[in-house]
């Protein structure tokens, strides 16, 4: 992967909730760089891991913006990914864009231990927010019942129609 044109980097490892799920996240120079991976050497990496995974998903996301500032795709200095997909309403869109900017970028940006995050969106109405840890014990500090004020100052339950998340404890030698 370090080799391919337009490869920026690749983190991922298991899911801390769920056993025997694992989350990778890879990012890209741009859509095409990403295209062109796949048309040419996609097909001889995944050839050389044939039986190690089952139901695998891709999803891809163009970045929208940065959670805190100046995202970059390292995770040297991370232990921990929080992943939060959103189905939002077609109407809400635009309202919960301006949250994500206004409501929840600036308290995870707060937050102990928070490095680094951005906000991800896929054709129509499909949004990833990726965020960075040092830890899980620094992640733990972004407390439920803080959560729950958010949600309710941003309006989460009249933007989403589905949210699905999870932690994702990074795996080192997946990182490239």
């Amino acid at each position: 992967m370090l080799g391919e044109p337009g490869f920026r980097g690749q983190g991922g490892g298991w899911s801390r909730s769920r056993p025997g799920v694992a989350h990778f996240v890879a990012f890209w120079e741009s859509r095409a760089f990403y295209d062109s991976f796949m048309a040419r050497s996609h097909d001889r990496l995944a050839a050389a891991q044939v039986g190690t995974f089952k139901d695998s998903q891709v999803r891809l996301f163009e970045h929208e913006f940065d959670v805190k500032v100046g995202f970059e795709p390292v995770f040297a200095d991370i232990d921990v990914l929080r992943l939060a997909h959103s189905r939002v309403r077609e109407d809400r869109v635009e309202h919960f864009t301006l949250m994500q900017e206004k409501v929840w970028n600036p308290a995870m940006a707060g937050s102990p231990g928070m490095v680094r995050g951005m906000l991800g969106r896929a054709p129509g109405e499909e949004f990833l927010v990726l965020s960075m840890w040092q830890s899980a014990a620094e992640r733990g500090k972004y407390r439920p019942e803080r959560v729950e004020r958010l949600a309710l100052r941003a309006q989460i339950a009249a933007d989403v129609e589905a949210l699905a998340g999870d932690v994702v404890q990074l795996e080192p030698a997946w990182t490239v």
